[in-house]
């Protein structure tokens, strides 16, 4: 298990968990004062009131919850968003309404879960050729439907 440090920047902040003992993701809240409408085709900001501190061996990655995308059509619009081992803002979540219809979002509701994901970091090294490979440069569609 690897420690991430979580501040409350409320109070009445109530912390991420895992639901299950097999879940890969932490549900993250809104914490909002009010409630948030998000109309149809439109994106919104929601606030966690959360911020974290990790090791720089990773990253924080925000994807979008499975129950609100097949019910509400709502996801994560730079999904899966990351969070930098660097960043000690709050963590807030860009919700997008893919429905025809508005959606509200309370204080409390879970909006998003966290995973955390080792980093690997590369070292570039450039040169004037690549190898030759079956697929070569064929790009989007090039291996079939």
């Amino acid at each position: 298990m690897i420690k991430v440090l979580v501040k409350k920047l409320n109070p009445e902040v109530q912390l991420p968990a895992y639901k299950t003992s097999g879940a890969s993701g932490m549900d993250l809240m809104a914490f909002i004062n009010q409630p948030i409408k998000l109309a149809p085709n439109n994106s919104c900001l929601i606030p966690t009131g959360i911020s974290v501190a990790f090791s720089e061996d990773y990253e924080i990655q925000i994807r979008p919850r499975s129950g609100l995308a097949a019910k509400n059509n709502i996801t994560i619009l730079n999904t899966p968003g990351t969070i930098d081992s660097d960043y000690r803002g709050e963590l807030k979540i860009i919700l997008f309404n893919h429905g025809n219809k508005e959606f509200i979002i309370n204080n409390k509701d879970r909006v998003a879960q966290m995973v955390l994901t080792p980093v690997l970091k590369m070292e570039l090294e450039e040169t004037n050729d690549l190898s030759n490979t079956l697929r070569g440069e064929g790009g989007f569609g090039s291996t079939g439907k």
